[in-house]
């Protein structure tokens, strides 16, 4: 088993437990969603830190573009040292970015491969049967061979698809299949159809991945200020991931691209909430605020060990002591 396939098949257990409470897969997508949302919120606050200090950071990156600009190697060195001063990795936003697409892939295998990454039927049994239902007259040459375990689902809503499935499936299976298959008619949509196989309503889904990741950016920047603009690879992947997230929801069934879109919308929603908590602003404020108090820290130091009146009594104090002895 591919490394996509682990985790589509982790992923199946949480999506057919989220399935089995609601049995509409539209529902369950939301509630996974959140799930994964609440699970990775702690990798999410430590990327917004890193983005709030960079965004504070701002500032002085463009002092030493003006001192070094024209000699790179000095200007890469001082950014460089700039940042190890301040205990900030620069490629911890680029690689909190790339999680989303992960987590998509992952996504994707569970929702391609039904049957044994979320029903978890045996591999073996539904090779079986996509291989048996190829030769068939009249569905094999309508069967896709890629998508094989979404056709058997398809299938199993008929009662002749039902008697081709006896032979590789028992009763109490072929019926938690056509559950299944049920629950995949949500919100007025197949999320088993993919919007490239015609001009349907599904193409309302990459349409609304495209909008829904191009307002999510522009306001999440609105908040964050324009300076997350700077960060090179944040530069590229905030152009590319709107056009690829919609060309993706394209191209695959649409359980995918709706999974995309509850993702972006929630995405914005934790955004929002962070912004209140760790932005630039505030995280520029306690760092000042720590910085003083450890100056003043510094300060009363200094001023104990100079004070005559402390030297006296140390020197008092040891010589009772002599004396005691």
């Amino acid at each position: 088993m591919d490394i996509f396939n682990l985790i589509g098949s982790l992923f199946g257990y949480v999506l057919w437990f989220c399935f089995m409470l609601v049995h509409d897969y539209g529902i369950a997508i939301v509630l996974f969603t959140l799930f994964l949302k609440i699970i990775f919120f702690p990798t999410s606050i430590k990327q917004q830190k890193s983005m709030a200090a960079n965004a504070r950071l701002a500032a002085k990156q463009r002092e030493l573009q003006k001192k070094y600009g024209n000699d790179k190697a000095k200007l890469n060195e001082e950014v460089s040292k700039l940042y190890q001063k301040e205990g900030i990795n620069p490629m911890g936003g680029c690689l909190s970015s790339l999680l989303p697409m992960l987590l998509l892939l992952g996504v994707y295998y569970a929702v391609i491969n039904p049957l044994t990454n979320t029903m978890h039927i045996a591999a073996e049994t539904v090779t079986k049967a996509v291989s048996y239902l190829n030769t068939l007259p009249g569905i094999g040459t309508s069967f896709n061979n890629f998508y094989g375990q979404i056709d058997i689902i398809k299938l199993a809503q008929t009662p002749q698809g039902t008697t081709y499935l006896s032979g590789f499936f028992d009763a109490n299976t072929i019926d938690q299949i056509k559950d299944f298959g049920q629950g995949f008619h949500s919100f007025g949509l197949d999320l088993l159809g993919r919007p490239n196989e015609g001009f349907t309503i599904l193409l309302i889904i990459p349409v609304l991945c495209l909008v829904t990741s191009v307002l999510s950016q522009f306001f999440t920047m609105k908040l964050q200020g324009t300076a997350q603009m700077q960060q090179g690879c944040m530069k590229y992947m905030l152009l590319l991931m709107p056009l690829l997230s919609a060309y993706i929801a394209y191209t695959v069934p649409a359980a995918v691209g709706f999974y995309w879109i509850v993702s972006t919308v929630l995405g914005f929603l934790q955004t929002v909430i962070l912004q209140n908590f760790y932005s630039a602003n505030i995280m520029g404020a306690k760092a000042e605020a720590q910085r003083v108090a450890l100056l003043e820290l510094e300060e009363a130091k200094v001023k104990y060990s100079y004070n005559p009146k402390f030297e006296n009594k140390g020197i008092q104090q040891k010589k009772k002591q002599g004396k005691k002895k």
